[in-house]
């Protein structure tokens, strides 16, 4: 079971690390995460909701129970929004009394106190920054005191400790101004102020641009359209969507978003699903077509039966993918998350000490040089920056990817598909478009087609189906079979009317004693032609051949190329015979292929190439492609493929193209080069930062990095590492 918390106040890597650590202990819970940029909690396990929340509350964190999406997403849009609004507040206010002291220190040649009237002035002032730490500066120093009594340190503590101790120590030379040599009684009322606005301003900033990252999810959810309009008893009546059910007639007008996953029972319509598979054509749906939730009907009128409702359609199930998948962690952020959980402390360790050092060290005045030196240290570093980089890409490239009619499932799947060397391409369905039919039959017996096609009404293998529409075409009367027995990857035997039929490949009927060499030159010529040749025996001789063709895709080709262009190795496995699979492969483009694979040998293929130090995808549809779709470093499901596929894949294409896995795979290491800078920024900037700040470069140019500087970059240091990931927003795939 997965519960969903919204947390209210979690303000940095630090928070993430230390809610995690909590939860995963608890008893009866699997696995906790937190999504950072969203401010939610998912917990897997059995453990219950009010536990949940007294565990979080225990160690300082405001939470409630996640419930409707849509009244979520609009509940957490207004609280965004008023805290932007407060956030912007604060700023003003808070720059409003730092700017004019700032403009005041640069004109005075000093900001000290000499005179007792000195005292009074700065006295005052000292009043009015205290308003600004205690008002707009108030939500750090309650962060900072929540963190000290849990014993723990995040981003409000060290701004708290930087901004407080500036202010203490100019109240001190305020008040006791003759305790203080004359040249280390400057006042720094004006950073306190400042950094207090500055950062307000960030945070403000990191809202505004956090709010672009999740408009995958709510473009998803606006698919849903609140009301339908259902026919009961001959009326039509418009509902709330909660409240029709499975089994109901529904009425769709012209311009309408279908409100249901359905069946057409009546009209015909041109129906757009772009918003969900990223076609730009529309599709034409006429009675006993299926139509999806979100999915717009564009021309004709179309009355619909409900299949299925709520959370159990395909839209529900994408936007639960999306939200699962943007809120889990790929490998490469734990690094980072493991430095954000011991940063805080750190960086008050390195502030601690680099005050000694200039107190011991330092010229004079050492009492100053020590405060500036030590505040701007604390200032300066940005744990949000690092607690960000990673989340907000993922955020970024799994709703790009939605938009694209990709769902990747979690993080780490986007972080192995752009590690990707090889990939391993299914023919039948895959390359192929998965509808085959029968194109010739050699041999004269009569009753051959109807005898073969009665033998595979009981197989559920592309081919049988083949060959059973193409009777069915013919007319041709199904008969009843015994003793029906079916080898995957072979043939099928049985018995029709006291005659025993064996179908399937040169292999199978080779294990059956049955000689094919009558037409085998025929055979392998439609082998070379991309047929596959199907052997029919009768009473253990052979009657002939059916030969079946699967249509390439159209734009199998084209997709092959761009995969090879993007230094993919691609490799088509198939069951097929070497001379099909030849003929296939070169038709579509393909260098290396695999012929005759047995199903259960195909996750042992994908195994001899990981062994050989590649990095393996898979792409396939069928049931017996799922245990090598879970063995793959990346499984991708084509879209029509079966259930099974796709709960063994790591990454669902909805469009039935292989241009999607070229998207997914450019995508992916888009957002991996994305995270990188990411990373690369916030680790540089802290890296450098943090010794700047620490004076550094004193003994070279004699200058001191400002607190209110510092208050600056780590302000916009977060903004950056956000704005950077919101540039994946831009992604267009190269097709």
């Amino acid at each position: 079971m997965t519960i969903t918390l919204l947390l209210e106040n979690v303000s940095c890597a630090g928070c993430v690390k230390k809610i995690e650590t909590k939860i995963n202990a608890l008893p009866d819970v699997e696995q906790a995460l937190v999504d950072f940029p969203q401010r939610r909690l998912n917990v897997e396990g059995s453990i219950s909701n009010d536990h949940l929340i007294h565990a979080l509350t225990e160690i300082g964190y405001r939470s409630r129970l996640a419930s409707n999406d849509i009244e979520d997403r609009a509940r957490q849009k207004a609280q965004q929004t008023a805290q932007y609004k407060t956030h912007i507040r604060n700023t003003l206010l808070a720059l409003g009394v730092g700017i004019p002291l700032m403009i005041a220190g640069m004109l005075m040649d000093e900001m000290t106190v000499r005179t007792p009237q000195d005292q009074i002035i700065w006295g005052i002032v000292g009043l009015l920054t205290l308003a600004i730490l205690l008002g707009p500066g108030r939500h750090f120093f309650n962060g900072a005191w929540s963190s000290l009594k849990n014993r723990s340190t995040t981003m409000d503590s060290l701004i708290a400790l930087g901004t407080g101790a500036a202010w203490l120590y100019s109240t001190a030379v305020v008040l006791f101004p003759e305790m203080l040599p004359e040249n280390s009684r400057h006042l720094y009322y004006e950073a306190s102020a400042m950094i207090i606005g500055l950062v307000n301003f960030g945070l403000a900033m990191e809202i505004r641009a956090r709010g672009k990252t999740s408009e995958a999810v709510e473009r998803l959810l606006n698919l849903q359209p609140k009301t339908a309009r259902v026919i009961r008893n001959d009326k039509e009546l418009d509902l709330p969507l909660d409240l029709v059910e499975a089994g109901e007639i529904l009425r769709i007008r012209p311009g309408e978003q279908i409100p249901v996953d359905a069946l057409v029972v009546e009209g015909n319509s041109l129906i757009d699903e772009s918003m969900l598979s990223g076609e730009p054509l529309p599709v034409n749906k006429s009675v006993g077509d299926q139509v999806s939730a979100g999915t717009l009907n564009k021309s004709g009128a179309l009355i619909i039966k409900a299949e299925k409702v709520g959370s159990e359609t395909a839209l529900s199930r994408i936007i639960e993918m999306v939200k699962q998948a943007q809120a889990s962690k790929p490998e490469i952020s734990r690094m980072a998350d493991n430095v954000a959980a011991i940063f805080v402390p750190v960086v008050i360790l390195c502030s601690l000490l680099t005050a000694l050092l200039w107190y011991l060290l330092g010229p004079e005045p050492h009492l100053a040089y020590m405060l500036i030196t030590a505040t701007t240290v604390l200032i300066i570093a940005c744990p949000c920056a690092l607690g960000l980089a990673t989340p907000m890409s993922v955020m970024v490239g799994v709703g790009k990817a939605a938009e694209y009619g990709i769902l990747i499932r979690n993080g780490q799947a986007l972080q192995s598909a752009s590690q990707l060397q090889t990939l391993v391409l299914d023919k039948t369905g895959t390359i192929t478009e998965g509808a085959p039919r029968v194109t010739d039959i050699l041999g004269e017996q009569p009753n051959m087609l109807q005898l073969a096609a009665s033998l595979e009404t009981a197989s559920e293998h592309p081919l049988a189906e083949a060959i059973v529409r193409h009777a069915q075409a013919r007319q041709e009367t199904l008969l009843p079979v015994e003793r029906f027995k079916a080898i995957s990857g072979r043939g099928a035997k049985g018995v029709i009317n006291n005659i025993k039929v064996t179908l399937g490949n040169k292999a199978w009927m080779a294990e059956q004693k049955i000689d094919c060499s009558r037409f085998e030159t025929q055979a392998l010529t439609l082998a070379e032609q991309a047929k596959t040749p199907v052997y029919v025996s009768l009473d253990g001789q052979l009657a002939g051949v059916l030969a079946i063709a699967d249509p390439v895709r159209q734009d199998s080709v084209t997709a092959i190329a761009r995969l090879k262009a993007a230094g993919i190795n691609v490799i088509m496995l198939t069951g097929d015979n070497p001379q099909t699979a030849a003929a296939v492969a070169q038709q579509v483009g393909v260098d290396n292929f695999i012929a005759g694979v047995l199903p259960a040998g195909k996750a042992l293929e994908v195994e001899k190439l990981q062994q050989a130090g590649s990095k393996v995808g898979m792409c396939g549809d069928g049931i017996n492609d799922a245990p090598a779709l879970a063995r793959a470093d990346v499984g991708f499901a084509i879209g029509n493929g079966t259930d099974v596929a796709i709960e063994s894949a790591d990454m669902v294409l909805i469009r039935n193209s292989l241009h999607s896995v070229a998207d997914a795979i450019e995508l992916s290491r888009a957002t991996l080069s994305n995270i990188r800078q990411n990373l690369f920024g916030a680790f540089i900037y802290n890296t450098l930062g943090i010794p700047v700040a620490a004076g550094i470069l004193f003994p070279l140019t004699g200058m001191l990095l400002s607190p209110v500087i510092a208050g600056a970059a780590m302000a916009f240091s977060s903004v950056t590492v956000v704005s950077n990931a919101n540039r994946l927003r831009l992604f267009k795939p190269g097709q």
